[in-house]
């Protein structure tokens, strides 16, 4: 009887909390959110709980415009040597003037620095071409009995001096170098401070013809000896386009004499030197000097018309070439 009380007791007891446990859930039910929560708690208590990595909105990706610089183009004009035959640079500058085309740098050798020097003090093409008629050979040449030379060279130095009017190398209107050869070193050296009219002999004095020029301890001789179209000194003054003018191009053949031989053994102990400096140029301008030696003073207007012809033959080659590197650049 007792145990069956028991029973009686336990059973009102779990009805009770049935009753109480259903009228919680259907509570819930009929409630917010907030309720819902609470039933969440009554039904998952005594589990472990699980913790569920919330993934952060991604970034925004900004694009980043890098402008491209252009580098501006810097022309380089190198002037090969040649005596007389240097005439037809100018023809050459009158081309690429015409053509809007303007060197920021010139480096000259030999007859190449003497029309490089007046064209960086800043002559026109009509005005060397006027200066041109007042050079040959008698009016330049001071002779004189020595075993180092046969013309001192003071008068082309002091010509030069005079057309710069004194205006020293470094201050000239347009960067320019004069380019000579020590001669017991061998090595080429440019000058591009000082004295004009001196660095113009010093690139100018044909061994045996000229006497060398002395300067600081050091013997200097015609620039053609180490760099006849001086490409390099160009890249070295900063240009980064270089427009060569190669005037070296052997006397026609069947001369004889000792100043075509001259001319002729000058130009070939310089072909490896000159292949070397031409492949460093962007374009090389070559007049067609064949019928020319290096004394054709008197053959002045045909160089210079040579030198235009040439360069204006070229002219599409190097408007096109001037442009692919400004577009590669």
């Amino acid at each position: 009887m007792k145990n069956f009380k028991k029973i009686n007791i336990i059973s009102k007891l779990m009805l009770m909390t049935a009753l109480m446990l259903g009228s919680q859930i259907v509570q819930a039910e009929n409630e917010n959110t907030e309720s819902v929560d609470t039933l969440m708690e009554l039904t998952t208590s005594g589990i472990e709980s699980i913790t569920i990595p919330v993934t952060e909105s991604q970034p925004k990706i900004s694009k980043v415009i890098v402008e491209k610089k252009h580098t501006p183009i810097i022309i380089g004009l190198a002037l090969g040597g040649g005596a007389a035959k240097g005439f037809a640079h100018v023809g050459v500058i009158r081309a690429l003037e015409e053509n809007g085309i303007k060197a920021k740098v010139i480096t000259g050798t030999s007859a190449g620095s003497l029309v490089g020097s007046l064209y960086a003090y800043g002559y026109t093409p009509d005005q060397l071409q006027k200066i041109s008629y007042q050079l040959d050979e008698l009016n330049l040449a001071d002779f004189t009995l020595s075993s180092n030379g046969v013309i001192k060279g003071n008068r082309l130095q002091q010509f030069v001096d005079g057309q710069v009017k004194n205006t020293p190398l470094q201050k000239l209107k347009t960067n320019f170098t004069a380019v000579a050869t020590d001669l017991d070193s061998g090595k080429s050296i440019g000058f591009n401070n000082g004295d004009t009219g001196i660095a113009v002999r010093a690139s100018c004095s044909i061994p045996n013809v000229f006497m060398p020029v002395v300067m600081n301890g050091h013997r200097y001789v015609d620039g053609g000896l180490s760099a006849p179209v001086p490409v390099s000194y160009a890249r070295k003054a900063g240009a980064n386009f270089v427009i060569a003018v190669d005037i070296t191009a052997k006397p026609e053949t069947g001369k004889s004499g000792f100043l075509s031989n001259l001319d002729q053994t000058i130009n070939i102990l310089s072909v490896k030197l000159l292949n070397d400096q031409l492949k460093q140029a962007d374009v090389v301008i070559r007049p067609d000097i064949t019928q020319l030696s290096s004394f054709s003073f008197d053959k002045k207007q045909q160089a210079i018309n040579l030198g235009y012809q040439a360069a204006m033959t070229q002219m599409p080659i190097i408007k096109q070439r001037i442009t692919q590197w400004q577009q590669a650049n």
